[in-house]
């Protein structure tokens, strides 16, 4: 009995361990093998292409009560650097609950066009319903909270002269809402390295909600209740067998999370979506699809269940207590959870307390994921959301927090299961 306990320890151990510490340097040592064979063939073009060769690009935002910021995000988009003549910008309004509606239809440009639906519908249905009325041949996502860099189109598009590439991700750039200063956390930057040695091996898993381009014949509609649209939208086009590849030089500039709560409702939201895809992008993980299966369970579905893995490793270390040996690693996770908890409750920014941080980060998003299986697993979701207010200005500034979508907090019906229906043409390739 005890030496099944030791394996159920060390197992765990281990698979925390490999899927933050271990399967990152996979990535980065293929990627670099990969430059290095570039490097002794001919050079890639990294440049925009050139004007007359610009596809016709259709820019999308779903938005729900967007008012505040609605018009500043317009006058962005005015600003993009690309031909006028090769651009559309679509806003889907959803729900006519403002003026949301109201200001892009007077806005004064030929450009843009509005969807208006007067009852909600969520932004799944709001997406699958404004992608059609497109002319592009490359469909642009945003969010109507996002200051596009002038540049961000032209470098988007220039992979698509690369038949094989299916999906480009652009870089979002954090600022705090107060001070406009860069607050990319730690785990930010950590998953940016991951997407750009993942993209050297055309394996980057999901995208920014913020800013991504997408082929739109390779466009499937999703299901309506979907609460990760943008990760669901990006893992099809693994499924339609075409790359996705991250693009750093196109990047956007979002707002922090305004509080820690706030923060923290986002990530469950993340959570409850990511165990709700498993359903959908399941065929993903067979071994048929090579290095993304292998992505795709050692980026993802390991650390979704990684709480799983830490209650058993904690479970179990307390049961070999007998033992010195485990008394001593005993003390490591207690003295790991105690550093959390100050860095959850106490941390104030101040330079000596900033390592309690990282613990406080871990701990918080596994405890945001726990949430997010148990609603996945007895609250139906439907889709719709209601919106978290903009901070206000006089705000005080709050840690850096990393954020990669617009935050909402869901509206959930308290049904013992989930309707989860069966969507076969985003399952089969």
């Amino acid at each position: 009995m005890t030496i099944l306990i030791e394996i159920l320890f060390w197992t765990s151990c281990s698979l925390i361990i490999y899927s933050y510490a271990g399967y990152p340097l996979i990535p980065w040592f293929l990627s670099r093998r990969q430059r290095q064979d570039n490097s002794n063939q001919s050079p890639e073009d990294s440049s925009p292409a050139e004007t007359g060769s610009l596809p016709f690009v259709s820019i999308v935002i779903a938005a729900y009560r967007e008012e505040s910021v609605i018009l500043e995000r317009l006058n962005n988009l005015a600003k993009l650097d690309y031909p006028s003549d090769k651009l559309e910008i679509l806003i889907g309004c959803d729900g006519n609950l403002d003026l949301t509606g109201e200001l892009v239809r007077s806005y004064d440009d030929d450009r843009v066009r509005l969807v208006q639906f007067e009852q909600r519908r969520g932004k799944s249905s709001v997406l699958n319903d404004c992608v059609p009325q497109t002319k592009g041949e490359i469909i642009v996502f945003s969010d109507a909270n996002t200051q596009m860099d002038p540049q961000c189109i032209k470098q988007l598009v220039k992979h698509f002269q690369d038949e094989t590439i299916g999906c480009v991700c652009g870089q979002l750039i954090l600022e705090d809402p107060v001070t406009c200063n860069n607050v990319d956390g730690l785990y930010w930057k950590y998953e940016n390295f991951l997407k750009s040695c993942e993209s050297q091996l055309g394996a980057v898993l999901g995208v920014n909600g913020a800013l991504y381009a997408l082929r739109k014949n390779l466009y499937m509609p999703i299901p309506s209740h979907i609460i990760n649209d943008d990760f669901m939208i990006g893992m099809q086009v693994h499924l339609a067998g075409h790359r996705l590849v991250y693009e750093d030089a196109a990047f956007a500039i979002e707002e922090s999370a305004p509080s820690v709560q706030a923060e923290f409702q986002r990530r469950t939201r993340i959570g409850t979506g990511a165990f709700q895809s498993l359903r959908y992008l399941k065929g993903l993980l067979n071994p048929k699809h090579g290095y993304i299966a292998f992505a795709f369970w050692s980026h993802k579905v390991l650390r979704w269940f990684c709480p799983i893995f830490m209650f058993i490793a904690l479970l179990t270390n307390v049961y070999l207590f007998a033992h010195p040996f485990y008394q001593a690693t005993l003390i490591v996770q207690e003295a790991f959870y105690l550093m959390a908890l100050i860095g959850i409750h106490f941390v104030n920014g101040e330079h000596h307390i900033k390592l309690f941080r990282v613990p406080g980060m871990f701990v918080q998003m596994n405890y945001a994921l726990v949430i997010g299986l148990f609603r996945c697993m007895f609250l139906q979701q439907n889709g719709t959301w209601e919106r978290t207010d903009r901070i206000p200005s006089n705000a005080l500034p709050v840690d850096d927090q990393n954020v990669t979508e617009t935050d909402f907090t869901p509206v959930e019906s308290e049904t013992s299961t989930t309707d989860l229906t069966s969507f076969s043409k985003v399952e089969s390739k």
